[in-house]
């Protein structure tokens, strides 16, 4: 029976205060969402952990995904997309999202996001891997996501001084406030909390400095990814799921756990690695570059009929078997044919960032291997955002709407972020008017109180990656498992010495919680699916079994118990 924190220890709230809706992240999900419920509530509180625009979504190189062209249509969308996610997305989401794309990406124009343009001044459009049209809108070549940010981040400094909104920096939220029970003794939607407000930890000067109280109507987690749960990813370095741990002890259910998608292609820079990686976009392949071993051996095409162009999760287990079968660590991608003059100007984010490391595309095949990437699973939320916690909303990659199934179809995700903040937004904003959403006032949750030490973060990080990393077994998800629950907190120290090994209330111990609590509930979910599907693949189990075509799910019981289903 594995046991996990219900509530991050920290010290009394030294300041309180209070908002209609708090927004947890600044990524294209919580821009939205802010900007979105500025119009339609009284006040809203924007949190991030970093500057306002840090987010995630600046990551973003290959470019967001919809049905613009003429040719193209939604339904087409649609079903690259449930083919991407293996046959267990919910076809319902995706059908929200390829048919209320195509107006929120033009939304984004209006707003002033400056997407690439062809000759005629229409929006350049490009593929990626799974899609099968033309349908990738990008900007600057490979600098998507900063475009967005920059806009969206632009809207929201035009009304910073609105007395309506609040933007806290560095802010790090430890807990979810939440009340004892239902609104009312006999609750129509059965749930057993409500969100109330959040704790959180602002870094710097000023009056509103160390732990702080807001109690709220309701809070929307935009906190983005999971990635420093693994020893290599693409994801910034605040990715150390913040969102999914604290919906999760505030009552949440998480869904789709064991799905992790592993890009393809991150610069292989040797074993030791660690840390944020350079990622070579998926663009660079639907321009057309190849795939080859390190005796340049192009083996993509015999794999499958898209060749390089597949499904992230097709491509990434194809390079890890060709790496065991030539004995190397990493292959190789080749670009050169597409020439010098075109890969700067189409790439000229990643161009510069290789050379940086000391690579040049235009003049040589580049050595990557698959790394951690994107999160398809999170905080369990229906169409509007709402989550199993009466008042909490989950947008973009902390979120398991059901959008990604097994494997995120390339640039669903910031599309995913806008479309479902949008939704979530309106349905608050509904909700307040009917006087759904009262300020309640929090009460302290049952279950073991505590910390993870700071110092345990790369051990964690080690057995996440090796036990739970692209390849997986019951046995290597065994000793994962194990070994995660053998890691100390507060809660389990003998009382004789906690004084000398407890974990300070600080930063570093309270993102290091977070990491323990996802990558504990990412191996029990992956344990218990015995199949290969997506982003998740099992030696002992290699084939995709139809009784599988189900959601395993995750929640905490009131004393902490993990329980799986």
């Amino acid at each position: 029976m594995t046991t996990l924190l219900t509530t991050l220890a920290a010290p009394d709230p030294g300041w309180t205060t209070e908002a209609d809706v708090v927004v947890v992240g600044s990524g294209i999900a919580g821009l939205t969402a802010a900007l979105e419920l500025r119009t339609r509530v009284p006040r809203v509180l924007l949190v991030t952990k970093d500057a306002l625009s840090s987010g995630s979504t600046v990551w973003a190189q290959g470019g967001i995904a919809a049905a613009l062209a003429p040719g193209d249509s939604p339904a087409a969308h649609l079903e690259d997309t449930l083919v991407a996610g293996a046959g267990v997305c919910d076809p319902a989401a995706v059908e929200v999202l390829v048919t209320e794309g195509p107006a929120r990406v033009r939304e984004l124009v209006a707003l002033g996001a400056l997407f690439d343009t062809d000759g005629g001044g229409e929006m350049s459009l490009t593929r990626e891997g799974g899609h099968h049209a033309d349908r990738i809108a990008h900007a600057g070549g490979d600098a998507t996501g900063a475009e967005i940010s920059r806009a969206l981040v632009a809207q929201l400094e035009a009304v910073r001084n609105d007395p309506g909104i609040e933007v806290i920096e560095h802010a790090l939220v430890i807990d979810l406030l939440t009340s004892a029970g239902p609104l009312t003794p006999t609750s129509p939607d059965g749930l057993r909390r409500s969100v109330c407000g959040v704790t959180l930890h602002v870094k710097g000067a000023g009056s509103r400095d160390g732990v702080g109280a807001v109690r709220s109507r309701a809070v929307v987690l935009a906190t983005g990814g999971i990635g420093q749960s693994f020893m290599a990813s693409t994801n910034p370095p605040q990715a150390t799921g913040d969102g999914t741990a604290a919906a999760l002890r505030a009552g949440a259910t998480l869904g789709d756990m064991e799905f992790v998608q592993f890009h393809p292609t991150v610069l292989w820079l040797g074993s030791g690695a660690k840390g944020q990686l350079t990622l070579v976009s998926e663009a660079v392949r639907g321009e057309g570059a190849y795939l080859v071993d390190v005796f340049g051996h192009r083996f993509m095409p015999a794999v499958h009929p898209m060749a390089e162009l597949a499904p992230r999760d097709v491509v990434a287990h194809a390079i890890v078997r060709q790496m065991a079968a030539t004995g190397s660590d990493h292959v190789l991608l080749d670009a050169r044919h597409l020439g010098a003059d075109f890969l700067r100007r189409r790439f000229p984010t990643i161009t510069e960032r290789l050379l940086e490391q000391g690579f040049d595309i235009t003049e040589e095949p580049v050595p990557v291997a698959p790394a951690q990437h994107y999160h398809s699973g999170g905080v369990v939320t229906n169409l509007d955002g709402r989550s199993a916690v009466r008042g909490l909303y989950a947008v973009g990659e902390v979120a398991c709407t059901g959008v990604h199934g097994a494997n995120r179809l390339a640039s669903n995700s910031l599309l995913e972020g806008l479309v479902f903040a949008h939704r979530a937004a309106e349905d608050i904003a509904s909700r307040m008017a009917a006087g759904e959403l009262p300020l309640l006032d929090p009460v302290p949750r049952p279950g073991p109180t505590g910390l993870v030490m700071a110092a345990s973060r790369t051990r964690i990080q080690r057995v996440t990656s090796t036990g739970s990393g692209v390849i997986r077994s019951a046995e290597s998800l065994a000793v994962a498992a194990e070994k995660l629950a053998s890691v100390r907190t507060d809660a389990n120290l003998p009382e004789a010495v906690a004084g000398d090994l407890s974990a300070q209330p600080q930063t570093a111990e309270w993102e290091t919680s977070n990491v323990h609590q996802v990558s504990t509930v990412l191996t029990a979910t992956a344990a218990r699916r015995e199949e290969s599907r997506g982003g998740h693949f099992r030696s002992d189990f290699p084939e995709r079994d139809a009784a599988w075509e189900r959601r395993v799910v995750a929640s905490l019981a009131e004393d902490g118990t993990l329980l799986v289903d």
